[in-house]
């Protein structure tokens, strides 16, 4: 075991042992302590103690922060309540234009081709037809004035105009009881929700940002909006939508960020 002594070296900042272990996993302690109810923090002491005290062992350091990670989207996921609203906002507090998030920077955004764009629509549905953009508006629309939170720490007021995602579910005949809702994008992002957050009162398929287009760089023609959910959680220029008991994941889950990333 470690004696205080020789755990007291090991934690040294100019050691390359917490180098190679804390900053190695920095992003994913990080992630975890947002939003899991260890509020505590965790040390290189903590990670010792889970992880047999062999914190050279990198393999099991990712192996016990990849569990911590996986039982606290379970944990968020029995914690939602699917009938509570997210705080709404005066029309005087809407960010114009909204901040851009992505993994790259809005110089590299590349405007959808709308002459061949297309919602197609796949999975546990019946109607498996593609959707026009013409025909996502004429659906009737639902408007939220909500806070948008970025997992990086930053946030500000939208106001969010769109298609209710349950009603567009039920509209092509989805099987509400699946697991998982997941998105592809035009610029090859991914992401998914779990079916309560699809079915929630505040979800939709924006259209519309401040009662105009969402502009090119935050999602034209279609971007989701998960008021409870942080912002990475909503992807921008969907081009597919599939209904899957499957989990499938995304961009940023891929990359060891919580899936369920709740509010």
């Amino acid at each position: 075991m470690w004696n205080d002594k020789r755990l007291a070296s090991v934690m040294r900042p100019d050691k390359p042992i917490e180098q190679g272990v804390l900053r190695e996993n920095r992003g994913r302690i990080e992630l975890i302590e947002r939003r899991t109810l260890l509020r505590g923090g965790i040390s290189l002491g903590a990670l010792t103690m889970l992880t047999g005290c062999d914190i050279t062992n990198r393999d099991g350091v990712q192996s016990v922060l990849s569990r911590m990670s996986h039982w606290n989207d379970r944990v968020q996921a029995w914690l939602f309540d699917p009938n509570k609203l997210a705080p709404t906002f005066p029309e005087s507090a809407v960010m114009k234009p909204p901040r851009f998030n992505a993994y790259y920077s809005i110089e590299d955004v590349k405007p959808v081709d709308m002459a061949t764009w297309r919602l197609d629509v796949g999975g546990l549905v019946k109607d498996k037809r593609p959707w026009s953009l013409d025909r996502i508006n004429a659906l009737p629309k639902v408007t939220q004035i909500t806070r948008h939170v970025c997992v990086e720490g930053w946030d500000y007021v939208g106001k969010w105009s769109g298609v209710d995602l349950r009603r567009f579910l039920e509209t092509v005949g989805a099987d509400l009881t699946a697991k998982y809702v997941s998105f592809r994008c035009a610029d090859d992002y991914s992401g998914s929700i779990d079916m309560p957050s699809a079915l929630h009162p505040q979800t939709q398929l924006a259209t519309h940002y401040a009662d105009e287009p969402i502009g090119i760089p935050y999602g034209y023609p279609l971007r989701l909006r998960v008021a409870t959910k942080l912002g990475f959680k909503m992807p921008k220029w969907i081009t597919a939508i599939e209904v899957t008991n499957t989990y499938p994941g995304g961009f940023w889950e891929h990359r060891d960020y919580n899936w369920f990333s709740g509010l």
